[in-house]
């Protein structure tokens, strides 16, 4: 009797640490999606790997695992992951995209080939594994190939613009510029706002000579999306109309777009120096020359311009290096020969003469005698006022340079498209804000938020970190994430020791928010508000918890579920859940009534409702109460845009953008027409 009660309790222990393993993995697999989703990669790889040590027999882990690796640029070990889940369960099409991809991004096109076949079996309406075939057949140069898949494409999904783009593109590799300027027109009159089909179609105008229509069209691209290199395109087409100020100036406003853009610098260097601007275009050759030291065309232009500004020993040593370089390049012997002269060095400029004379009088023997002239490398043509940039022919340093792309080598590796990518082709709102220890750094300096309460806490050193209030958040490195997880055992045993310290339940609640575990960090919330229902904080943070809680459940994150799936699951969030979180919202403004960013936050859940006048409303109060916060000019103007008052909403954004927020003038371009 005594052997059956130790067994049976054996028997009950083993199925309690059975489930609770089950319950730990699960919760480990939520979370590691969480951190995925919100960009936290190193964070999701650690919860994945514990899921998989526990279970090394499921798919999944090792399929986001793989994911997370694709975002952090480690193809391999996202190919290798993906092919572990794929014999795990080899009927789940989104590991043969994500291979597909990693497989892409290493070269291995074939291999992607088939991994987009087998899950075309299981999703044969999905458009981007349609996209990528023929990416792929694209760059494996089978244009037959490529043409059927995106002709299958177009009667999968007639309204995609892309297959139309990208078949143009194959078009134009096979020299069917005729077919490529249809499809290209066909994608137009779907969406007109394109401004990439403007930009291929210009430099098919480009190659047909008909510069003043390729102008308008780059015109007009530039109107859609200020991208450097419609300006670099509209120059040269400029440049071929014998407009050199417009051309000089489509540089400027290039470099100021992209002030690393060689190609700009370069083609800027040699239009200053036809018009004599000698030292500005020295400074574009040199800019060149310190990113492409062994940019010969650079670096021979240069030594020209030096020797017009009577730098010989500068002059001299770039001429040696491009005569290193080329040498039978007769033109560069001569010049050197000039500068030793002018520094002196007489013996050695009458050797460089010599090399000269003596190549002239065996090309003159050769012709004498009926035979023909050395290959050399000579210019193709005295009209042509370009030159490719793969093309290293010397005596062509006078040319512009263009890109082989606007000579019709189109690249096609760029355009990729998955889940994985998430590419935002809608206009979203600007997110909301919360109080946490990191802000995402940016090119642009933002704004400091700032608010006097949130000051005095960190003033009393209660938190492990100074408190930030940001729109913009950070993810975590490794260092960030072993704080984070260290902190909250010790937080732990802090209101441990002594209840009723509601702001470490907060500071925990923070650690668990940042590591992603969003249901921990809302029970951490709601226990400090329990504890201290004054903590207006733990309201404000407990209210963007449970809004990521809700974005989760409508964010395609959950490979698993097809299109249909996702749109019920969206649908099925109940307007309680966003009646909490404002219920939050407004507890946080009654207890901190001048908290602009309450303010902020409760218009985006408003708008989000659809509530559109109640959220202009609450920008209007967020603005009344900081009249530099960027965000709510940039949330107030697409809202009015939302409810058709565009000329209000325009408003808002040019403010928005004046206070630093540049996305809001391409919105500008765009709500304009």
């Amino acid at each position: 009797m005594l052997l059956k009660r130790i067994l049976l309790l054996t028997l009950c222990l083993c199925c309690t640490l059975m489930a609770k393993t089950q319950v730990n993995t699960d919760h480990m697999m939520m979370v590691g999606r969480n951190a995925l989703y919100f960009k936290d990669y190193v964070l999701s790889i650690q919860y994945f790997n514990q899921v998989v040590n526990a279970k090394p027999y499921l798919y999944e882990p090792y399929f986001y695992r793989g994911l997370a690796k694709f975002y952090l640029d480690d193809f391999t070990g996202a190919e290798t992951d993906c092919s572990i889940a794929v014999q795990h369960n080899p009927f789940v099409p989104d590991c043969y995209q994500v291979r597909g991809l990693a497989r892409v991004n290493m070269g291995k096109y074939r291999e992607a080939v088939s991994d987009y076949r087998q899950a075309l079996k299981y999703e044969p309406t999905n458009e981007g594994l349609w996209h990528n075939l023929a990416l792929c057949y694209a760059n494996l140069k089978s244009y037959d190939e490529a043409i059927g898949v995106l002709d299958t494409l177009r009667n999968v999904a007639p309204s995609y613009t892309d297959a139309l783009n990208m078949r143009a593109q194959v078009h134009i590799q096979r020299e069917d510029t005729l077919a490529a300027l249809v499809d290209l027109e066909a994608s137009l009159a779907i969406n007109r706002f394109d401004s990439d089909v403007y930009g291929i179609r210009a430099l098919l105008y480009m190659q047909q000579e008909r510069y003043e229509e390729a102008e308008k069209d780059l015109t007009y691209a530039i109107h859609l999306s200020q991208k450097g290199g419609y300006y670099i395109n509209r120059a040269l087409t400029r440049y071929y109309m014998q407009d050199f100020r417009g051309a000089m100036a489509d540089y400027d406003l290039a470099l100021d777009i992209e002030p690393n853009n060689l190609l700009g610098h370069y083609n800027r260097g040699l239009l200053r120096a036809q018009v004599g601007d000698d030292n500005r275009a020295i400074e574009d050759f040199d800019f060149v020359i310190t990113h492409e030291p062994d940019n010969t065309f650079a670096l021979f232009n240069r030594a020209l311009l030096l020797m017009q500004t009577g730098d010989w020993q500068k002059a001299e040593l770039d001429l040696s290096t491009v005569i290193d370089e080329y040498p039978k390049f007769m033109y560069g012997y001569q010049c050197r020969a000039d500068v030793r002269r002018k520094l002196g060095r007489n013996r050695e400029a009458e050797e460089d003469e010599l090399i000269v004379l003596k190549a002239q009088i065996e090309e003159q023997n050769r012709l004498l005698v009926g035979g023909a002239a050395d290959e050399k490398e000579e210019e193709a043509s005295e009209d042509e006022a370009t030159r490719k940039a793969s093309d290293k022919n010397i005596n062509k340093y006078k040319r512009l340079v263009v890109s082989d792309e606007a000579m019709g080598e189109t690249q096609f590796a760029s355009a990729y498209r998955g889940k994985v990518q998430n590419r935002n082709i809608y206009v979203a709102l600007q997110p909301l804000f919360v109080l946490t220890y990191y802000r995402k750094g940016d090119d642009v300096s933002r704004t400091i938020h700032y608010h006097r309460y949130v000051e005095q806490i960190n003033r009393r050193r209660q938190l492990p970190a100074e408190l930030l209030i940001t729109s913009a958040e950070q993810p975590l490195d490794e260092e960030q994430i072993a704080f984070h997880f260290k902190d909250i055992d010790e937080q732990t045993a802090r209101f441990a020791d002594d209840e009723g310290t509601a702001i470490y339940r907060f500071a925990r609640g923070l650690d668990f928010y940042l590591v992603q575990d969003l249901d921990e960090a809302v029970d951490d919330y709601t226990q400090s508000l329990v504890e201290d229902g004054g903590l207006w904080i733990a309201y404000f943070n407990r209210a963007v918890a449970m809004y990521k809680q809700i974005e989760l459940e409508r964010a395609v994150v959950n490979t698993d579920l097809s299109v249909e799936e996702q749109q019920a699951g969206s649908a099925s969030i109940r307007l309680s859940e966003f009646q909490v979180i404002l219920s939050d919202i407004n507890k946080a403004i009654d207890l901190a009534p001048d908290f602009a960013y309450s303010y902020y936050n409760r218009g985006n859940i408003l708008s989000h409702l659809k509530d559109y006048r109640a959220a202009i409303v609450s920008y209007d109060e967020a603005i009344r109460l900081d009249a530099s916060l960027a965000e709510a000019y940039y949330n107030r103007g697409l809202t009015y845009i939302y409810i058709g008052e565009n000329q209000k909403g325009i408003a808002d954004l040019s403010k928005a953008g004046e206070l630093g927020l540049y996305g809001a003038y391409n919105l500008i371009k765009r709500f304009s027409e």
